[in-house]
């Protein structure tokens, strides 16, 4: 029996697209999923959350994750994995992937998602790896959610990172209502700092020219005075879908090296 009171579900040019009504937010909620051929039993599961303005649709449509993924598949670079693309939920310009006072952006992720998986995709099993990875605010809630949650998740990684709360506020029309609705208004490194004898393998990146390099220095920085294990690259480029959609690799591949 489902957990979901509705599930809708079709496949149109090799992607498949669900909404079901989200136990955490109340409401119809979208994934895209990219599956390749001839998956097996247990096999991985890679969340990929967008940044803001984006939905479902952004990861596939703007940044060719699904296209990349079976690029590294066939050339046996890594293993075959599912890619899941959720929405955040739809709040105003952004969700930030938080707890808010009347919706749960955070447990729509690290449950319904997860859960609608396993049931719609019998390969995907509760010993199925589930990593998780994201771009911009996408990012800030893939590293957060990874570090809150480290029995959830094999590893993660975040791209081109917004690395607190506060920094949502530089690409949102109306903070000030997000910081009043937001229950949690806290930043990666805490949670990081608190579960650090617990969280597995995670990386980040940026480009060098983006506007966020400067905060995904520092929290570089932190991890290093705090000799919290962790792997931070920067190269060539900005906060864009063509850095994104070129740098993904680098996140599948690694997380393709935690497979058990």
């Amino acid at each position: 029996m489902s957990q979901f009171f509705t599930t809708e579900k079709a496949t149109f040019h090799g992607l498949d697209f669900i909404t079901i009504k989200s136990n955490a937010l109340k409401k119809r909620a979208d994934i895209t999923i990219y599956t390749p051929s001839n998956v097996v039993e247990h096999v991985p599961l890679v969340i990929l959350l967008h940044g803001v303005y984006g939905s479902h649709w952004a990861w596939a449509i703007k940044g060719n994750a699904h296209r990349t993924a079976q690029n590294l598949i066939e050339t046996e670079q890594i293993k075959p994995m599912i890619l899941a693309m959720p929405s955040d939920g739809l709040y105003a310009d952004g969700s930030g992937y938080i707890q808010h006072q009347t919706t749960d952006y955070e447990r729509w992720i690290i449950e319904d998602v997860i859960n609608v998986m396993k049931e719609q995709y019998p390969q995907i099993t509760d010993k199925s790896p589930v990593f998780i990875t994201g771009l911009s605010m996408g990012g800030f809630g893939a590293l957060r959610l990874g570090a809150k949650y480290p029995n959830v998740f094999k590893a993660f990684s975040g791209l081109s990172s917004i690395t607190h709360f506060n920094q949502i506020g530089e690409f949102v029309a109306d903070f000030e209502q997000l910081k009043h609705d937001a229950l949690e208004k806290d930043g990666i490194f805490e949670w990081i700092l608190k579960n650090k004898n617990l969280i597995p393998p995670f990386r980040f990146d940026c480009g060098t020219d983006d506007i966020l390099i400067e905060y995904n220095r520092q929290l570089q920085k932190e991890l290093e005075n705090y000799q919290i294990p962790h792997i931070y690259q920067e190269f060539t480029g900005g906060h864009t879908w063509e850095y994104w959609t070129e740098h993904l690799t680098d996140t599948l591949l690694f997380f393709n090296k935690h497979l058990d």
